[in-house]
């Protein structure tokens, strides 16, 4: 009896490698369309503490200067943020574009926030203050004293994010 041993072929199939290449192509796919929306994300993340970072300074303005606040101006609130958010080095600039943000001022409650990514809309009204209420279209309504403000910026992802003192 003759038996002849025929060497057994190891290695993968052609439908074995395409498969595999087609899965690996799915989780690529699938990385690449979540990353921007992962950047977004973190990029608004960064505006908020920011927005949280301007009033914890605010209230350190308030402390040395017995309870006023910058002058309801832009002059006025880029003199704060040179002395309170930039001094010594500091970065206080928008996560995007890498340019400082820009303050704009709104002495009344009822005007509507600047939608430009970068700015900050400083809501400071002299007479009753500024408070957030995100049930309304701008965020900001009337406080309850002259020294509350409410800072309001736009979301990558849509919308504003508004904070007050």
């Amino acid at each position: 009896m003759n038996i002849t041993n025929k060497p057994k072929t190891q290695g993968f199939t052609i439908i074995e490698v395409v498969l595999v290449l087609a899965i690996a192509g799915l989780i690529f796919l699938i990385v690449f369309l979540a990353l921007p929306a992962l950047q977004r994300s973190q990029r608004d993340t960064a505006r908020k503490n920011d927005a949280s970072r301007m009033l914890s300074q605010l209230t350190q303005y308030q402390s040395n200067t017995q309870g006023s606040i910058p002058a309801a101006t832009v002059a006025g609130w880029n003199a704060f943020i040179a002395a309170y958010l930039t001094n010594g080095g500091q970065s206080f600039k928008d996560p995007q574009s890498g340019n400082t943000y820009t303050p704009n001022v709104q002495t009344n409650n009822g005007a509507a926030p600047n939608a430009t990514l970068g700015t900050i809309t400083i809501y400071n009204d002299g007479t009753n203050g500024s408070a957030c209420d995100n049930t309304l279209a701008d965020g900001v309504v009337n406080g309850n004293g002259t020294r509350q403000v409410a800072v309001v910026m736009p979301l990558e992802q849509g919308g504003f994010y508004c904070q007050q003192n």
